[in-house]
């Protein structure tokens, strides 16, 4: 898009830019559904004056915003090039992106469209990536580091993206099995309540890393690659005085682990292998007084050479758009009140404290 400024006015100087979308892109690749994105853009420059005319999209303005969506509709265009449609969600994101970038805020070089083009992993007709930029960093730890820790709240992608990594690095033949594991906290406490064999009772605790499993693989292959060992889905308890290599090992839930559980699962490491362990330090489901390893981890870890802590935000939720503000309610209510999920810490048992 080309910027030139406009006549100045008593009140501001006024700023003009033009871009040409070429042919190959039909416009409603650009401006969506029934002006979709361009709605998108248009609620995030209100003072802004953007219109379409055939393949020409002009915007008049604050030199500050027209030069922002300037560069909005030229991220977009990248991405197009990919072959990757936009949607109201990657537009919202990339605006977010720029403008932190343009004030500050931001941390790092990564544009919208490095973070929205890079593919994690196909699977039956969709692809898999990241969709912020807190993602792709936390996607890119993995790559780098032998141990990574996902932080952060529900949404954020944190297992989901883990769970694509390890089923590219055993397709790409970079391990040879994948391990995911959680702690089954309530199960442990209440195993002998329930009906069924040990498996029939554990199930439930593990059932979310099983849906994702068939998100990215072949339903029927599934059961065969169980049955290989290729793929093991098991309780953290299952994991103690094992040696793990050639292997993607994931912990999830890990804010449920006690310390003790941490660190027999980080000394499970074995060569040519990757740990990532995920979790919600704001969601940890132990008994009262019972710390948490997650939560503990953080401190004795920190700074050592080959482990990353990826910390994920309200902003990197990619549920419902209610999600992220719950969350954010919940901190604000929690700060406010010196409280934890909405609940006085006191009373928690002996301590005082939950899963400090």
């Amino acid at each position: 898009m080309t910027q030139t400024p406009t006549a100045h006015t008593p009140a501001q100087e006024q700023a003009r830019a033009q871009l040409t979308v070429p042919a190959q892109h039909p416009m409603v690749t650009v401006l969506g559904s029934g002006d979709s994105l361009l709605r998108v853009i248009e609620r995030a420059f209100p003072a802004a004056d953007i219109h379409v005319r055939g393949n020409e999209i002009s915007a008049v303005g604050d030199p500050a915003d027209v030069a922002l969506i300037s560069r909005v509709f030229d991220e977009m265009m990248l991405v197009l090039r990919t072959g990757q449609p936009m949607t109201e969600d990657a537009v919202e994101r990339s605006i977010a992106m720029l403008k932190a970038s343009d004030n500050g805020t931001s941390d790092g070089p990564e544009t919208p469209a490095q973070v929205l083009t890079q593919n994690i992993l196909s699977s039956r007709g969709r692809t898999i990536r990241p969709k912020t930029l807190n993602q792709k960093r936390y996607v890119d730890a993995i790559d780098k580091h032998t141990i990574v820790f996902g932080i952060g709240p529900a949404g954020t992608g944190k297992t989901y993206l883990a769970m694509a990594k390890a089923v590219q690095a055993l397709q790409s033949k970079q391990v040879n099995r994948i391990i995911l594991t959680r702690p089954a906290v309530e199960a442990g406490e209440r195993l002998g309540f329930l009906p069924g064999t040990l498996y029939e009772k554990i199930d439930p605790y593990l059932r979310p890393l099983y849906d994702a499993l068939h998100d990215m693989l072949d339903p029927d292959s599934i059961p065969r690659l169980m049955a290989a060992g290729t793929i093991e889905v098991a309780p953290l308890a299952y994991m103690r005085g094992r040696t793990l290599n050639d292997a993607f090992i994931i912990l999830d839930e890990a804010q449920n682990t006690s310390p003790e559980q941490m660190k027999m699962f980080l000394t499970r490491l074995g060569f040519d292998s990757k740990i990532v362990i995920t979790g919600d330090v704001t969601q940890v489901d132990l008994p009262g007084g019972t710390k948490s390893g997650l939560r503990q981890v953080q401190e004795i870890l920190e700074g050592v050479e080959d482990v990353h802590f990826s910390r994920l935000s309200s902003h990197d939720v990619v549920r419902h758009k209610l999600v992220g503000r719950i969350v954010d309610a919940y901190e604000v209510y929690d700060s406010k009140h010196g409280t934890e999920n909405g609940t006085h810490k006191g009373g928690r048992g002996r301590s005082g404290h939950k899963g400090k």
